[in-house]
């Protein structure tokens, strides 16, 4: 057997060894890798941003759209009596929800031809749709009215307990009266019309406080300017 020259054997391992560097394809494929990431982040990062820009835009539209609606919040109520006109200053800052409440029945004519269903000198006059005497009944049970907390007279107000049926009730003080914030929410002020309210208060009542003769709501109307 003939013997292979040292010098034929390395030219032999020479042809059978592969490329030591990398191929183009692979580098390719690399790149295209890469691009596809830069795009990929490039792309997340402008949806995101734009995003936050609509949201943001969209949080400055919706308050400019609470403020509107709130500035489209009548401030008064006039509310037309048998005895005259009353003009009441609604308390929309502080008692929103409540004013809420009481302008959605005005508008569908909830308290047209309200009676006054009890008439308690010194004290309130009280208008509802369902008779309830203990409304205001429970308030004089004691015997002498305690005093010693004072609150405004002339303060338009509802009742906290709801009355099934008998939708929303209103209560307007003629004298200051005690614990009046846990008798009924008050919403309002009487600003005009403060001797109509002294003049249903005169009405003759009977041993329940119910006005011998009829007084009653003709209807109310809201404003935005007195």
């Amino acid at each position: 057997m003939a013997r292979i020259k040292p010098q034929a054997l390395l030219l032999q391992s020479k042809k059978k060894k592969g490329p030591s560097g990398v191929s183009a394809p692979t580098i390719i494929v690399y790149i295209l890798i890469v691009a596809v990431m830069v795009f990929s982040l490039f792309f997340t990062y402008r949806y995101w941003s734009r995003r936050s820009i609509v949201q943001t835009q969209d949080g400055i539209s919706t308050s400019k759209a609470i403020e509107r609606k709130k500035s489209d919040i009548p401030n008064y109520a006039l509310i037309s009596t048998s005895k005259g006109l009353i003009t009441v200053e609604l308390y929309k800052d502080g008692s929103s929800d409540i004013v809420d409440d009481f302008i959605d029945f005005s508008q569908k004519g909830h308290f047209k031809g309200m009676q006054f269903t009890r008439v308690i000198k010194n004290f309130v006059i009280h208008g509802s749709k369902v008779e309830r005497p203990e409304a205001t009944e429970d308030w004089t049970s004691r015997g002498k009215l305690d005093t010693s907390l004072k609150h405004e007279a002339f303060m338009l107000g509802t009742s906290k307990v709801k009355h099934e049926g008998g939708g929303f009730d209103l209560f307007i003080t003629t004298a200051p009266i005690p614990d009046l914030n846990n008798k009924i929410n008050v919403f309002g002020r009487v600003i005009k019309g403060e001797d109509v309210v002294q003049g249903i208060e005169k009405v003759d009542t009977d041993d329940h406080y119910r006005p011998k003769t009829h007084v009653q709501i003709n209807e109310v109307t809201l404003k935005h300017k007195s």
